[in-house]
């Protein structure tokens, strides 16, 4: 548990009122930990015709190859019927497709079944994602990568591209500056949020200034560590994880030895990985064994999904140890999290009086215009 809690703490959903639901892929194939295999994919679509075509594609009631949907908000695909298409794959893009596995996507409209335009629209090198996990130790991720994950409600920090306009309630920095006696950026509000949230998604807030900053430290870094942007995460130099045995061209089974902290890949071995990276779990499940199932796990024969890398990626044993590098430090944050006891003194009741709360029913829409132009279904433009 990430903090003592006590009554009358705001919602998160008050604090942070824009919130959507995660996109829904609706079928495996356009994602994958490889962005080659994607093209490839792409390529084998193309190449088949009519209902083999339909077939590979794997239709459902919200997309088929006839479906008319336009591009994706700043993403140049195609936006002819797929049925007919002939263009080149549209470059992958890196999304979060599950906790701490960073993915890539075809960002083509046409073969994600609910994309929801909104947050690509405000995806940008600014933005950071705050998503809900169901989970009591871990409540909330963050990212600056598109979340398409299976979880709870996803809300960015800002509204519109750019760093622009806060998705907070209105009035609130106001309010914490009054109550704190200095004005805090929308990332330290974030950074406090992602400290300080507990199981039951409320935040309990404070007007201690020490605690109000020793809280946006520990949440500032919990951000570094997720976005994993900028200067990458290392352990200690004689707790770093090595690959100490190379790793199969085709690895199936992951073994874990605490005694000798050995990471096996079939023979392969990466150490020293400490136990807190192994039992590491987001929402009941493990995040190394969900992270190496992914890129393990058969895909039925004759499927796109089943195009893969003829062998195992350099790239993903780089991929690996810094994941077990983040999930040990992170590991490492949580008593911190158990010893910030927040007592609310910035209460939903206090900022009911203060008109910071209900928020305005706009504050939980998306902006409403965005001054640039996205092609619609077969090269139609419209103005958002």
């Amino acid at each position: 548990m990430p903090c003592v809690t006590y009554d009358d703490a705001p919602p998160l959903a008050d604090l942070m009122p824009w919130s959507v639901a995660p996109p829904r892929v609706g079928r495996a194939w356009p994602t994958a930990p490889d962005p080659g295999a994607l093209k490839a994919r792409w390529d084998a679509l193309l190449k088949a015709e009519g209902p083999q075509r339909e077939a590979l594609f794997e239709p459902s009631r919200s997309r088929t190859p006839n479906s008319a949907v336009g591009q994706l908000p700043g993403q140049p695909s195609g936006t002819e019927r797929l049925a007919r298409a002939e263009g080149p794959c549209a470059e992958p893009v890196r999304v979060l497709a599950g906790p701490f596995d960073e993915q890539w996507l075809i960002p083509d409209h046409r073969l994600v079944d609910t994309a929801r335009p909104e947050l690509w629209r405000v995806a940008d090198a600014h933005q950071v994602f705050t998503v809900e996990t169901g989970d009591g130790d871990d409540p909330l991720l963050a990212t600056s990568l598109l979340p398409t994950l299976r979880t709870g409600r996803v809300r960015p920090l800002f509204r519109r591209p750019g760093g622009t306009e806060p998705n907070l309630a209105p009035g609130l920095t106001a309010h914490l500056a009054d109550r704190l006696g200095e004005s805090p950026a929308p990332v330290d509000v974030l950074s406090w949020i992602l400290a300080a949230t507990a199981p039951d998604l409320t935040v309990p807030l404070t007007d201690d200034p020490g605690l109000w900053s020793a809280g946006v430290d520990l949440g500032r870094r919990m951000l570094w560590l997720m976005r994993r942007d900028g200067e990458r995460p290392k352990l200690p130099g004689g707790r770093r994880p090595y690959v100490r045995a190379p790793l199969p061209a085709r690895p199936v089974t992951l073994l874990y030895d605490p005694d000798e902290e050995t990471l096996h890949v079939d023979e392969g071995r990466i150490s020293p990985v400490p136990p807190e990276a192994w039992d590491y779990e987001v929402a009941g499940a493990r995040v190394l064994e969900s992270w190496f199932t992914t890129r393990t796990t058969p895909a039925e024969p004759g499927t796109l999904a089943a195009i893969r890398p003829a062998g195992w990626p350099q790239t993903w044993t780089s991929e690996l140890l810094e994941l077990i590098t983040v999930l040990a430090l992170l590991a490492e944050l949580r008593p911190q999290r158990a010893e910030l006891k927040v007592a609310t003194s910035i209460t939903a009741t206090g900022l009911r009086k203060a008109g910071v709360l209900p928020v305005p029913e706009a504050s939980r829409r998306p902006a409403s215009v965005l001054d640039h132009h996205e092609e619609g279904p077969e090269g139609q433009f419209a103005l958002i």
